[in-house]
């Protein structure tokens, strides 16, 4: 089964386990995807500069706030540069991500295990 069709499968399942109809179910889907934007936004740190009902504009972060937001990423468990930018995408490109990588691991802060993932010093 592809992955398109299990979550539309997924979905209606779940739409009618929640007996909404379309319209509240498409409000249900909408609210649910404004708050994941809103818990990444809050947890990353990061400024709204604009927000209506379809668009969420923050700010991009600075070199010292991508560490910050990368070491706090690695905080809760290590990552490859490609998870970390799948978090990060359209806030951060993949080369930033890595050159932050690179620094933070020529400080001796974080160290690239063989599984190609980013782990913090000590958290081994």
């Amino acid at each position: 089964m592809s992955a398109s069709r299990y979550f539309k499968n997924t979905a209606q399942v779940h739409k009618e386990e929640l007996n909404y109809d379309k319209y509240e179910y498409a409000e249900y889907v909408y609210n649910e995807k404004k708050s994941d934007e809103e818990g990444v936004v809050n947890k990353l740190g990061l400024r709204v500069v604009y927000e209506d009902p379809e668009v969420l504009v923050v700010t991009a972060p600075n070199e010292d706030e991508l560490r910050n937001i990368i070491l706090n990423l690695l905080r809760e468990k290590p990552m490859s540069v490609k998870e970390i930018h799948a978090i990060l995408a359209g806030i951060a490109s993949e080369d930033k991500i890595r050159r932050s990588l690179l620094r933070l691991s020529e400080e001796g802060i974080v160290v690239l295990d063989e599984d190609g993932r980013y782990r913090l010093l000590g958290f081994l």
